[in-house]
């Protein structure tokens, strides 16, 4: 009898589940889709992710409704990829991360690859099927390219002006093998660390300095607790408006039209939004204490020469991935 009573009680509440999701009689029927991102108040992420929020709210009327977690409320970019599987949430916007799920996203880690947003845009046109069928193969869906943005480089130890400088550098890297690698042939010493825990690592002298774009810089305080801002531009990282396929295959043809549509439209206030920022923050991280100055660009492409080599080599198609994404940088 206790085995039948306890068997009832699950039967009752996967019902009560099923009756919640469609909306059946007396049960709450608007769906909720979780989204997840790194970023912290103020950042690029958490300005693109309210923003598709309420994009996607408006379209929904009462179905449905996008709820934005950011700073890492609901996991660090792994554990958030970890929780698009599990059905936990619904979308999160990984960045340089993507590179741990597949090779392929290791080519936006070549230094320089990217010259500028309109270079992206026609990257994301044009070769878009690419990345999402190597998404795919990982059970993942990418709904639209975002951005994370142009990587400059801050520490406590020196101005970066060449890659010498940064010899013996203990430098904070998000996860992805390419990023590491080329710090690596730089002479710094990369450790990949969760964006959540930098501040910290940088206060405390566990690391001498990290990497991101402006955005990520000024939104993180990392201002704060680091005396230099050398503007590199190393990498540009897309960011990824991601789900899985099985998520968006579950969901009503209504509302994966209005989450494809708010995902790409939003793309554009994404770009726009960034290029502000990257004018405005200089200034502000200036005025914060923090020491800026231009980086000799030309030394870092000269070298890049052997992370370059080694993706070619390692990676299956990666010659011609390079080869097809600088070949889209004049337009075509």
């Amino acid at each position: 009898m206790k085995a039948t009573a306890h068997l009832t009680g699950i039967a009752l509440a996967a019902l009560c589940a099923t009756a919640a999701a469609t909306g059946a009689p007396g049960a709450q029927a608007q769906t909720t889709f979780k989204f997840g991102h790194v970023g912290e108040p103020g950042s690029l992420f958490e300005t693109s992710a309210k923003e598709f929020a309420r994009c996607a709210n408006e379209a929904f009327g009462d179905k449905a409704e996008v709820q934005v977690f950011g700073s890492s409320q609901l996991g660090n970019d792994q554990e958030l990829l970890q929780k698009l599987k599990l059905g936990q949430v619904q979308f999160s916007l990984p960045s340089s991360v993507m590179s741990s799920v597949s090779d392929t996203f290791g080519v936006f880690e070549m230094p320089y690859i990217i010259q500028n947003r309109d270079h992206i845009r026609r990257v994301s046109q044009q070769m878009g099927d690419v990345f999402q069928e190597a998404a795919g193969s990982k059970g993942y869906r990418i709904l639209a390219f975002w951005e994370n943005g142009f990587r400059n480089i801050t520490n406590n130890t020196r101005p970066i002006v060449k890659p010498e400088d940064l010899e013996g550098l203990k430098l904070r890297t998000p996860k992805g093998a390419w990023r590491v690698k080329m710090f690596q042939a730089y002479g710094a010493n990369p450790s990949p660390m969760a964006f959540s825990e930098v501040f910290t690592a940088l206060q405390t002298g566990v690391m001498d300095g990290q990497e991101n774009p402006l955005a990520q810089i000024w939104s993180a305080k990392f201002p704060e607790v680091q005396k230099y801002l050398s503007m590199t531009g190393h990498v540009y990282t897309p960011g990824y408006i991601l789900t899985t396929q099985q998520q968006y295959d579950s969901w009503s043809e209504e509302l994966r039209g209005a989450i494809d549509d708010c995902a790409v439209s939003t793309q554009e206030f994404v770009y726009e939004t960034a290029a502000q920022l990257d004018r405005d923050l200089v200034g502000k991280i200036e005025e914060m204490g923090t020491e800026v100055n231009e980086a000799d660009k030309q030394a870092f492409i000269d070298a890049s020469t052997s992370i370059y080599d080694e993706f070619a080599a390692s990676v299956e198609g990666g010659e011609e991935l390079v080869e097809k994404i600088q070949a889209l940088a004049q337009g075509s």
